[in-house]
């Protein structure tokens, strides 16, 4: 029976969803196929081995219950693992697979990823290179561009940048952008510190608020149509799920809108013609490969409505994993349950790396 470390938690403002996301893995893995070992990581980035409730893990319940030894993964490729600390013994937990759900910065960016690959454990998901590139909002826009990938216009912009002359800055963007302007983070995820704007005043706030998350943000054009998601499993040859569609309850599908109200529709299938939602399939499989991804990733678009044109918002290469994401629900709507979904992740990292090896 295979070891898999399901790695959760982080040093980043997706902590929260990622112990939501982690539960819901925890659950599902088939237990008859996979022993399950779980890895914490605080807010402070200390490495604790939970073993415990997976219950207890939202809202770090964990921290309180269930038995916590330091540990962490060790680059050494000969210990193939762990190494656990219980006082001055130190002993080595080997794993098979690792299952980062590390959403946002020190997880999804290419960091862990790097880890896992200098301790040569094989892992679900995408690689460093491409979590990286796909993590940055700037560069993901920019390969787009390059890759020929239709999207909304949009313009980098750095906080020494910002701080130098952001009046220029902000006319730079107003002129080439049009309100309304959303602001981003370049380096964030699940929505954090995003901001839109429909004046120049509320640019500068949402520009303010994002620099907060992040030194670099992305400002795009505001996009009038449908926001769409599309599941996408595989590695050399990528397959797609249906699509789905969200109506946001707030005035964009913000943080708040997709973890902590229960208003936002989601429709699995999109309420699409059969050819548009083929267009955004095949553009989400394309998407995936143009970015080098592998194992999985939720690709988002924005459906125009004036013209129907599908334009790429953007790739998420660790989606969420909660009882509301979209990726579990777009894939058990087209005939694969979220246990199945798990066990075919772990196998498809599995055969990447004895490929790769």
């Amino acid at each position: 029976m295979k070891r898999v470390l399901v790695l959760f938690g982080g040093v980043s403002s997706e902590h929260e969803v990622s112990l939501l996301s982690a539960r819901g893995i925890i659950q599902n893995i088939p237990r008859d196929r996979y022993e399950v070992l779980t890895l914490g990581i605080t807010k402070q980035g200390e490495w604790l081995l939970y073993e415990g409730d997976p219950e207890q893990l939202p809202g770090d319940g964990w921290l309180a219950s269930g038995k916590r030894t330091p540990a962490v993964l060790s680059p050494d490729a000969s210990h193939h693992g762990l190494l656990v600390f219980e006082g001055e013994r130190t002993r080595i937990e080997r794993v098979d697979v690792v299952f980062p759900v590390l959403h946002g910065k020190n997880g999804e960016d290419g960091t862990m990823q790097g880890l896992l690959q200098l301790a040569q454990l094989p892992f679900v998901g995408c690689g460093c290179a491409s979590c990286a590139v796909t993590m940055d909002k700037a560069l993901t826009n920019a390969l787009a561009d390059v890759a020929g990938i239709p999207q909304a216009k949009w313009l980098p912009v750095t906080r020494r940048a910002y701080e130098k002359d952001g009046a220029a800055q902000r006319k730079l963007a107003i002129d080439s952008l049009g309100f309304p302007i959303f602001v981003k983070p370049a380096n964030a995820g699940s929505s954090v510190g995003v901001g839109k704007a429909c004046d120049e005043a509320a640019l500068d706030a949402a520009i303010q608020n994002a620099f907060q998350h992040d030194e670099k943000l992305v400002l795009e054009e505001g996009i009038e149509g449908m926001e769409v998601e599309c599941a996408v499993l595989g590695n050399e040859t990528p397959q797609a799920s249906t699509v789905g569609e969200i109506v946001p309850c707030n005035t964009f599908y913000d943080y708040e809108a997709k973890y902590i109200a229960n208003d936002s529709e989601l429709h699995i299938p999109a309420r699409l013609p059969a050819e548009q939602i083929d267009a955004v399939r095949a553009a989400a499989c394309r998407v995936f490969q143009v970015m080098g991804c592998s194992g999985l990733a939720r690709i988002d678009f924005f459906v125009r409505k004036k013209d129907g044109a599908v334009l790429l918002n953007e790739p998420n290469t660790i989606p969420g994993f909660t009882p509301i994401s979209m990726y579990p629900k777009l894939w058990a709507h087209s005939g694969l349950p979220y246990g199945e979904l798990l066990d075919c992740l772990i196998r498809l990292a599995l055969e990447k790396w004895e490929q790769e090896g």
